[in-house]
């Protein structure tokens, strides 16, 4: 894709069509009702236009779809902070990365299908990077660091998104009723311990715990180069 795409991106002029607002519209449509949602032409009736007039900011759909990911991957205004550590940097640059999925999970069927190649999430990308520079671990490891957060982040935002409340509750009363303490021993302790109670999985919780174990980890790396 050529630069003219990132270009047109920036323009927004007083009225009218811009792709900018395409891209708005499009998000809005996503948050409302799910990405199949989104189409060229449930896009151009949003703005009240015709669907062929949007062809001339954005030139297809796929189009549409990479500016929309690149406009939630705007990096927040937190991530230019600074930071007490680099494992304060990383736990903040995890939980935004969280925010904004939690917010959009639908941006997940996107961002399956094609690496992180845009302005915005290269410059998330790049602000990690700069946290894991305040270490002494060479670049291949600060790198490698970065996309186990990165997969551990969106690992949790899929759960989420994908496994319902209810869901949840149901798999904890079927454990309780069907798993054997002979078979399953340990299993079976757990389940008797609540841990799968009704109030479901605490996702909180859970991210907090694994995003704590994995900056021991890291942790622990960085102390073997010093």
């Amino acid at each position: 894709m050529d630069d003219s795409v990132w270009e047109r991106l920036g323009k927004e002029p007083r009225q009218g069509l811009s792709a900018r607002r395409i891209v708005r519209a499009a998000i809005e449509l996503a948050d409302a009702d799910g990405l199949a949602a989104v189409s060229m032409a449930r896009v151009a009736e949003r703005l009240g236009f015709t669907t062929m007039s949007l062809y001339r900011h954005v030139r297809s759909k796929d189009e549409l779809l990479l500016l929309v990911v690149d406009t939630l991957a705007e990096p927040p205004a937190s991530l230019a902070e600074p930071f007490d550590g680099w494992r304060a940097g990383m736990e903040r640059w995890c939980r935004e990365h969280l925010t904004v999925l939690r917010r959009h999970p639908w941006v997940l069927q996107i961002q399956a299908l094609t690496p992180p190649n845009t302005p915005n999430q290269l410059a998330w990308m790049d602000h990690g990077l700069r946290v894991l520079e305040d270490t002494p671990l060479p670049a291949d490891d600060r790198m490698s660091v970065l996309l186990l957060c990165t997969g551990f982040v969106v690992g949790q935002a899929r759960f989420a998104t994908e496994v319902s409340a209810e869901a949840e509750r149901a798999y904890g009363v079927e454990l309780a009723r069907s798993v054997d303490a002979e078979r399953y021993p340990a299993l079976r302790r757990v389940v008797d311990a609540g841990t799968f109670g009704a109030g479901g999985v605490d996702e909180e919780h859970d991210f907090t715990f694994g995003l704590a174990r994995l900056m021991d980890g890291v942790e622990q790396l960085v102390r073997q180069q010093v």
